[in-house]
């Protein structure tokens, strides 16, 4: 059979349109799984494991540390691993931390020793059956009643409208869950205790230890959520700064509503850990809101000099 030129032109498409489109399929499979091994090239990183295990053992130390110290101590403190943070970037990852960064740094560690110095030094709350208590008490039950109004009417009604436009709306919401979150990882210490123990009332702590467990799960996920969606809105340096202090007051009002822990403190130690927060926050201001700013004392320094 005489095939014409045409005819095979025809016939040659036909036959390499398909290899054509096979092989533009295999290069752009081959290019989204070179992309997929570059996304998760991290995973081979020692220095992202050193990083990953080290967050993990923080956070069980930072667990720990909520069964055996008041609340009024442990939250606050919780500070300073923004500044050892700060310092630790400077060399291993040659940020810059320009004067205010280290004035900040400073602040945060001498306040934090105020709030040592200062803190309650007795447990108000020491088993399961003192937290059951406290739990059903009906000023703390208020308390939650008007948190959860407040969460809401925050995230059905003010944080669709105003959200991308007001920080302080998802700080708001992301704060006041740490009413939930902060007492309910204490609760979940406590009720362990029991657990471990195989006390008589080893029962009930395990159903209280689930129930802790689940408020504590919901409200982190919702943390979470709130956390990315002003992370994409809003600066993180000043988000960071502002969060933490909303967060640690509001965490503190919980605990001392439930955990009573302010009931031994006198007016003097009061007065202390107040001006240990504020220091502290003053610092952690300093660190997170003014790192961009690219000066030292160098250049003011000269430029005094060429004013005088």
């Amino acid at each position: 059979m005489y095939l014409g030129k045409q005819d095979l032109k025809i016939f040659s498409s036909a036959v390499a349109t398909p290899v054509q489109k096979q092989s533009q399929l295999q290069e752009s499979q081959i290019l989204v799984v070179v992309h997929l091994l570059e996304g998760t090239s991290y995973l081979t990183d020692i220095v992202w494991w050193a990083g990953t295990i080290a967050m993990a053992v923080g956070q069980i130390g930072n667990f720990l540390a909520y069964t055996a110290v008041p609340t009024v101590l442990v939250t606050p403190l919780g500070a300073l691993g923004v500044p050892f943070g700060s310092i630790l970037a400077s060399y291993l990852l040659k940020e810059k931390l320009n004067i205010l960064g280290k004035l900040g740094c400073l602040l945060s560690c001498a306040g934090s020793v105020v709030l040592i110095i200062h803190s309650p030094k007795s447990e108000s709350v020491t088993t399961q059956a003192e937290l059951e208590e406290k739990l059903t008490n009906p000023v703390f039950v208020g308390y939650l009643c008007i948190v959860l109004l407040m969460l809401l009417l925050l995230i059905f009604w003010i944080a669709p409208a105003h959200g991308p436009t007001n920080i302080m709306v998802y700080i708001s919401i992301c704060s006041l869950l740490g009413s939930f979150t902060v007492p309910s990882t204490k609760g979940i210490g406590l009720a362990a205790q029991d657990i471990l123990h195989n006390n008589p009332s080893s029962q009930r702590a395990l159903c209280l230890c689930l129930v802790l467990l689940a408020v504590l799960g919901c409200s982190i996920i919702v943390q979470f959520r709130y956390i990315n969606k002003a992370l994409e809105c809003f600066d993180s340096s000043v988000f960071g700064a502002i969060y933490y202090v909303v967060f640690t007051t509001l965490v503190l009002l919980a605990s001392a509503i439930l955990f009573r822990e302010w009931s031994n403190v006198g007016l003097v130690d009061f007065l202390g850990m107040a001006c240990g927060f504020t220091t502290v926050s003053v610092g952690i201001v300093l660190i997170q809101v003014f790192k961009e700013f690219n000066f030292n004392l160098g250049e003011m320094n000269k430029s005094n000099m060429k004013t005088d």
